[in-house]
């Protein structure tokens, strides 16, 4: 059996007796790529640089001893290695993207070419503020509608991510009780429901965490939560639809009881996109809640950043929201930066960022908003509850949906590995949806369900490419119940097979070491 340059060597798959392996590693299109290390060469240069004449050098004693080590690449080279590469991505131009509590849709041409518009595209975060006032108009008109379709009374621009809005939302909590005297409520409620980051957030903001039960059907336990409030409890964190894909129906019972023990009420606002323009957080009492844009406002994910997580606040927090914040005045807009004494700001926590926020995200969101009105957000949440439904009921005779008897699901649906053959769990099913040209849906969360499949088809799939991943998980979850040793290796048509994750996580190989070098030494 051949190896090629990457010392990979390519095995012919086991399912169903597939061809035979290539010379190269490549199958048709799919191209086997190396790493960069294993294309060029360490001591030679894809361009000729003379030598430049240099003076004495400034580092004091911190120059570098030996060669940098990276590779010389021709320009062809390293174009054709990061577009190889770039094949090897999923993305949701390529197909349905599965990943449940992520709403992974598709973000609209429109609004890219809408934030790409000379003055929202190059806008300097110091630029003087009478250049930039179309800008700040974006962002005013965008915390409007915010405010309006949550019905909420104030809302902060600035936060950078959910959890960041998260942390934004537990301040202006712990500024109100620290204002009210009652500086001595510590604790902060977290149902089993909840999205992770949010034990995490309340805990970075120094609060102690402790979990609230859910039901049999998978949502709050408000006898439970009702036990558990006292004068120590701050406030309550609460995802809502939650991450079982359920609507807490008790919503508003919560609040009252929170508000009545002289707490607040947090929301995670991630599944906002299956109730906007259907239902208002802040009539069932919320008081503050994070928005991810990139969520329910098609602003895209980012890898990484740039991240937008607003977070709009009830009459009771506005006071204490952050710093900087748009501001309508007679001479136009402007930036509130500082506290003033006597102001209607000067009880703000305090500033969370150095600038206002993500001028790309907000243009997006807006655009969105406005190209959808009120109709079309409204329909946003139904075809995303009615795709969720159809997933779930389309899948529940093959795979166990553990609150499928709780009634209609919300914008995701959740199964279980539950009737799998001995020995076979949800990784086979995500490895074997590889194969099937899919990204695995959400597995192992949320943790009340075991081996849990979390999937959100999301609004924008047409119901033919439904019924194409319906299908595919369909034949795979049989597979499952089977036993089919083959899912134990998949997947097999993927660039790389399964990786051993444990492994991989707990000793990661971080540096690059020519095996050349290594076979030398010893």
């Amino acid at each position: 059996m051949s190896v090629n340059r990457s010392g990979w060597r390519p095995e012919a798959p086991q399912a169903g007796g597939v061809d035979a392996p290539t010379f190269t590693g490549n199958r048709a299109l799919m191209l086997d790529e190396p790493l960069i290390f294993e294309i060029g060469s360490t001591a030679t240069t894809g361009v000729d640089i003379p030598e430049i004449a240099t003076g004495p050098s400034r580092l004091a004693g911190l120059e570098r001893s030996a060669p940098i080590g990276l590779p010389g690449l021709s320009e062809p080279e390293a174009v054709r290695h990061y577009t190889r590469l770039s094949r090897q991505n999923y993305a949701i131009d390529l197909g349905l993207f599965p990943l449940g509590s992520c709403t992974m849709k598709h973000n609209p041409r429109l609004n890219e070419k809408v934030a790409r518009l000379p003055g929202f595209a190059d806008v300097h975060p110091l630029a003087p503020v009478d250049t930039v006032q179309g800008a700040l108009g974006v962002i005013d008109e965008l915390a409007h509608w915010l405010v309006t379709l949550t019905g909420m009374h104030a809302v902060a621009m600035s936060p950078k991510a959910g959890a960041h809005g998260e942390l934004c939302g537990i301040l202006a909590i712990r500024s109100a009780l620290e204002e009210r005297g009652e500086g001595g409520r510590t604790v902060i409620l977290v149902p089993e429901s909840a999205h992770g980051t949010n034990p995490a957030t309340a805990a970075f903001a120094g609060f102690s965490v402790e979990d609230i039960p859910a039901t049999a059907e998978g949502r709050v336990d408000l006898t439970a939560l009702k036990a558990r409030l006292g004068p120590d409890v701050a406030g309550v964190m609460i995802t809502n639809p939650n991450t079982c894909g359920l609507f807490e129906r008790e919503m508003k019972a919560i609040s009252d009881a929170v508000h009545a023990a002289g707490g607040y009420v947090y929301c995670d606002g991630a599944n906002f996109n299956a109730i906007v323009g259907r239902v208002r957080p802040g009539d069932l009492g919320v008081d503050a809640m994070h928005i991810n844009l990139h969520k329910t406002f098609s602003t895209p994910h980012g890898g990484g950043g740039p991240g937008s997580g607003p977070v709009v606040f009830s009459e009771a927090l506005a006071a204490y929201a952050p710093l900087p914040f748009v501001e309508k005045t007679a001479e136009g807009l402007r930036i509130v930066e500082e506290e003033t004494a006597g102001d209607h700001h000067a009880r703000s926590f305090g500033r969370m960022v150095a600038f206002h926020g993500q001028m790309g995200m907000f243009t997006r969101a807006l655009a969105y908003i406005l190209s959808h009105g009120a109709d079309g957000l409204r329909q946003v949440a139904e075809d995303a509850v009615l795709n969720a439904n159809y997933m779930l009921r389309s899948l529940d005779d093959v795979l166990d949906a553990p609150f499928g008897g709780a009634g209609p699901c919300m914008h995701e649906a959740l199964f279980s590995d539950d009737g799998f053959a001995e020995g076979f769990t949800t990784l086979d099913v995500a490895k074997a949806l590889i194969d099937e040209g899919y990204h695995p849906m959400t597995m192992y969360f949320p943790l009340v369900v075991h081996g849990a499949m979390l999937v959100e088809p999301t609004e924008t799939e047409s119901k033919a490419a439904l019924d194409q991943f319906i299908g595919a998980l369909r034949s795979v979850a049989a597979r499952a119940k089977a036993g089919d040793a083959s899912l134990k290796t998949a997947p097999h048509f993927a660039p790389r097979r399964r990786l051993d994750e444990t492994l991989a996580a707990r000793k990661p190989v971080l540096v690059w070491h020519d095996p050349a070098l290594a076979e030398a030494a010893e």
